[in-house]
């Protein structure tokens, strides 16, 4: 087994750099999230039920959304 030592500076370098890196990661993700969300609802929220079904399908078959999302359009559609 070989252990390998990096001086001291360089693993505290590391650390603060890795916590900013989380940071960073996190904001970016939510604004996807967000982004996606926006988008979710300005398809899906115009024309009839079948019209709103019909788009949240093509989003689940290109991958734009999860089949969780899908079934709360759905829901969502159904219940108007």
């Amino acid at each position: 087994m070989q252990v390998v030592v990096y001086p001291l500076g360089i693993g505290l370098g590391l650390i603060a750099e890795g916590k900013g890196m989380g940071e960073r990661s996190l904001a970016r993700a939510q604004a996807q999230q967000s982004q996606m969300d926006d988008y979710v609802r300005s398809v899906a929220s115009s024309g009839s039920p079948m019209d709103d079904l019909a788009k949240g399908k093509e989003l689940l078959d290109s991958g734009a959304i999860t089949q969780a999302e899908y079934d709360q359009l759905k829901a969502k559609a159904l219940a108007t």
